[in-house]
């Protein structure tokens, strides 16, 4: 009881921010306050003196008003100030409030001659190159507070769900996709005697595959570390005891792609659960977690600045088309692999639309997953049941009832939801849990099998049927906002070749 009453008396101890405010402002309009904040633009007449001041937890700033103009004085765009006046009914509009300012101290001058942020348009490229100040331009910010109430929101639908938020190892001595794209990682610390060569004692270094890497006497660990590209293996060890988990955590991923979809560091909403047995019922969480997020943000400042600041530059409005697919009586479309391939040959085969030519067998490329996206379904649809061949190791084998007849083991169970504008936006599947199956799995992908020795411990000791599912956080933030490339959908982007601070 001491402790919560000191942390909460801690917690009132602070001001309120500029959106706690405008949310609830004093009961008494005599009240004094104080706001601190930067100085986003101000404007100085003869006997009045208006600044716009904003602290990043809202949207809109906070008009101030300066009746005795030298308190505005040294005010300029960019500085940090602390502010004392009354909070008033703005006979203005565009704001229902303003604060009419008595006292102001100016903590952080910024000189305008040399600020880099000024008021005129930004170039994407130039606010990439001043990283560490973009945070203060309207659209990264209402970007970043997107992010923040998304989280929130995920983790609202996860807990009302009955699952349990875990936190992850980032440091893993397996590649969960198979893809070989890495980061191996040493101490930097090693004496030099004992450093391989000058590639490998960097703190992060790509390796070719986790399974061929060798070990040397400098392995911190003895054995090769790398950076996680998945939480899903140790989040299915999890599941076996604690049976429905989740985390939102960083993964790595040191492929060379320079398109908007990719970065070498992005989070990952990922989840799993024990006893399930059915992909659709996979797809129905996946789908009912991105129903509540859409309900929770379609009309919240932040889409709609972000959406405004897309209509501004000759795009559209989508945020009415993301309530209605919140709120859409039926299920969102799920078809099969074999069926989008049969479409996309059609339609290639009218139009010769396509760079890449559609066969069974084969991965859908982007421009075949944007067309059944975007033309073809409108909307967000659920691809199942892809070839074993074009998939990890740990999906689950499909039998001769699956929806693709071929043969026993020629598809998994699995799924890629693809949405317009983006492509695919989750990746899931039902995991392996027939033992047998799962050795057979880890030697056709030419795996050692000692490293998996725990993963197939969890098949031997009381397994269950289970599944789960990988969303990209970038990519979920730029579906819902309308912001082009994921580099601008983190607060500090890094990709190969990038890497400012």
């Amino acid at each position: 009881m001491l402790i919560r009453r000191c942390l909460s008396s801690a917690a009132s101890s602070l001001p309120p921010t500029i959106r706690q405010l405008l949310a609830s402002p004093p009961s008494s309009p005599t009240a004094a306050i104080q706001v601190n904040g930067w100085v986003k633009s101000v404007r100085k007449q003869k006997k009045v003196a208006f600044a716009v001041i904003s602290d990043g937890s809202s949207e809109p700033g906070l008009q101030a008003v300066f009746t005795d103009v030298g308190l505005a004085k040294q005010l300029t765009n960019g500085a940090s100030v602390r502010l004392r006046g009354m909070l008033k009914d703005s006979p203005g509009a565009g704001q229902a409030k303003e604060l009419q300012v008595s006292e102001a101290e100016v903590l952080g001058e910024c000189d305008p001659e040399t600020y880099p942020m000024q008021k005129k348009a930004l170039t994407v490229e130039y606010l990439r190159d001043h990283c560490h100040l973009r945070a203060r331009t309207r659209e990264i910010g209402a970007m970043l507070r997107l992010r923040d109430s998304a989280a929130t929101a995920i983790h609202d639908y996860f807990h009302n769900n009955g699952f349990i938020h875990v936190h992850t190892p980032i440091i893993t001595s397996n590649d969960c996709e198979g893809a070989g794209e890495t980061f191996r990682i040493a101490p930097s610390s090693d004496p030099p005697s004992t450093t391989p060569s000058p590639a490998s004692s960097a703190s992060t270094s790509t390796a070719s595959s986790a399974t061929t890497a060798q070990s040397t006497p400098s392995e911190y660990f003895h054995h090769p570390a790398y950076l996680t590209v998945s939480s899903q293996l140790h989040l299915e060890a999890v599941a076996a005891a604690i049976s429905r988990v989740y985390t939102l955590s960083p993964c790595f991923r040191a492929e060379r792609s320079q398109t908007s979809r990719h970065l070498a560091e992005f989070w990952m909403l990922e989840a799993e659960w024990a006893f399930t047995s059915s992909v659709d019922d996979v797809c129905t969480v996946v789908e009912g977690a991105l129903r509540h997020l859409l309900r929770a943000h379609a009309a919240s400042s932040e889409m709609e600045a972000l959406w405004r600041a897309r209509a501004a530059e000759g795009g559209a409005d989508k945020r009415p088309e993301l309530l209605a697919l919140a709120d859409a009586p039926q299920p969102w479309t799920r078809l099969t692999y074999t069926a989008a391939v049969d479409l996309l040959k059609a339609h290639h085969a009218r139009t010769n639309a396509f760079v890449f030519a559609p066969d069974w067998g084969k991965g859908l490329q982007s421009e075949h997953e944007r067309w059944l996206a975007e033309e073809h379904v409108r909307g967000p649809v659920f691809v199942t049941d892809y070839p074993a061949s074009l998939k990890p190791f740990y999906m689950r084998a499909n039998d001769a009832s699956s929806p693709d007849h071929r043969a026993p083991g020629a598809t998994v169970a699995c799924f890629d939801l693809l949405v317009p504008g983006v492509g695919e936006l989750v990746g899931g599947s039902l995991r392996e849990e027939r033992l047998e199956l799962l050795e057979a799995a880890i030697e056709r992908h030419g795996l050692d099998r000692a490293d998996y020795a725990w993963y197939l411990d969890l098949r031997r000791y009381g397994g269950a049927p289970h599944g789960g599912f990988g969303l990209g956080f970038e990519r979920l933030i730029s579906w819902m906002s309308g912001i082009e490339s994921v580099r601008e959908c983190v607060a500090m982007p890094r990709w190969a070749g990038r890497m400012l601070l």
